[in-house]
Order: structure tokens, then sequence, then C-alpha cells
């Protein structure tokens, strides 16, 4: 049996509980010998038969256990395209290489968009076989080679967006709670009937928007049969925004 070893960058990680996740769903790919999933660099190193897997088992699997996959995007110049059927030509022989999710070749614009796996492809390399099948390609100006780095910086600008967003309404509902609680606030403003359903309206977005993510990743986490800290995160602060409902309606 030949093997074949390859190296996935693995989103979503947050702890070890998410490791062996995503190592038990990797081992549950028929044909995957081995599956070491490191969380400081956040890689997944696969072992596996090429007969029996392939990589889009191995990234569809990570998918379905609720984390996914770093991927780059490169738009590349061609040059020496003659019509339709040198377009078509490149696009299957990109599309064919290891690590290459989607490959779209226009010569019309004279273009190639590839999405790939930059642990398996680099553009070099994306370049090297448009190169090889007799054509000539040039990254546009100012493009960047590290995708990997930018699907990171991606993730990070998300994880940022939503906690200034859970801030802008958390800030507000802390205080007038926590002023209603110790007396701080003045009597008009504590005992105005619309004041809870002003905390309900504050605490809604906080729940349902920034913590979705949680509820996502819970409800693929107990499907694949594990509970982690997603689940943990959204049944705990599900069962206090229900309490607080009730509450706040009788």
């Amino acid at each position: 049996m030949s093997e074949k070893q390859v190296v996935l960058p693995i989103t979503g990680m947050t702890c070890a509980n998410c490791v062996a996740t995503v190592e038990r769903n990797l081992k549950k790919v028929e044909g995957v010998e081995t599956a070491n999933v490191n969380l400081s660099s956040e890689r997944a190193t696969v072992v596996f038969d090429p007969a029996a897997a392939g990589l889009d088992d191995l990234i569809a699997r990570v998918e379905r256990a609720g984390y996914g996959i770093a991927t780059g995007e490169a738009d590349l110049l061609i040059q020496g395209l003659s019509d339709d059927n040198d377009a078509r030509r490149l696009e299957k022989h990109l599309t064919a290489l290891d690590g290459v999710l989607e490959a779209q070749v226009s010569f019309t614009t004279e273009k190639a968009r590839l999405r790939y796996i930059p642990t398996l492809v680099s553009q070099g390399d994306l370049r090297a076989a448009v190169e090889a099948a007799g054509f000539k390609a040039v990254l546009p100006e100012g493009s960047l080679e590290d995708a990997e780095a930018q699907a990171r910086a991606a993730e990070i600008a998300r994880q940022k967006h939503l906690l200034i967003t859970g801030l802008i309404f958390t800030v507000p509902l802390f205080l007038l709670s926590m002023g209603n609680d110790f007396g701080l606030l003045p009597a008009a403003l504590s005992q105005a009937p619309w004041l809870r359903w002003l905390m309900f309206v504050l605490a809604t977005p906080v729940q349902f928007y920034v913590g979705w993510q949680y509820y996502v990743g819970g409800y693929k986490a107990l499907r694949n049969g594990a509970a982690n800290m997603d689940v943990l995160v959204a049944l705990g602060s599900s069962v206090a925004y229900l309490y607080s409902i009730v509450v706040l309606l009788g």
C-alpha cells in the first residue's frame, strides 16, 4: 500500500478538546493511517492511502467536525493563451495539482483565479505549473505570497469585529444591570418599566449574533458524538438568557 502525507492548516481550534475532536474525525476517514494535530501551529499531519481516500474526503471530515481549512486565493495573469481551448487545458492542468481546490481560467481576461491549500502548494508552484503547461504566469502587483497568514489574519479580523460588537452592547448592559442591583441608578430610571426591556434588547444581539459561532460549533460537536467548549458556552449562556426572559415576562 502506498502512503501519502499531507499537512492541513486547521482553523477554529481553541483547546485540547478541539485537537482531539479533529484527530478523531480524521481517523474515521477510510484509508487514514495516522492523524496528528498540533494546536500551537494549528496544523494536522495526516498519513493516508490515496487509493482509499482523497484530499476532499479529509477536508469534508474536518468541516463536518465544525472546523475549517485555511485556504489561499491567487489571481495570475496568463500570457500565451490562444483561445478558449488553451484556457480549458490550463484549467484542467491546474486543477490536477495536489492542493488546488478550484481553478478558473478565462481567455477573455487572460487571468487564472485559484483557490488552494497553502501548506500543500505555493504560488511559486502554481506559476511553475502554468509554465510547464506552455504558458507564462505573472502575479499582479501587490499580491502577497503568504496565503496561510492572510487566512489567519481574516479570522483574527472577524473575531475582532465580534469582540467590538459584543462590547458595544455588553458595556451599557453591564452598567445598567449592576447599577440597578447596587442602587446606583436614579429612582426614576431603576423603576422605569422599560428598563428590563432595554436590557433584553441589549443582550439579544450578544447572545445570537456574537455568540452564534458557539451554537454552530456546539451543534457540529454533538453531531459527531462529542461535547466541546462550544457546547458548554452555548448551553450555559442559553439557560441564563431563557431564564431572564421568563423573569422578564413574569
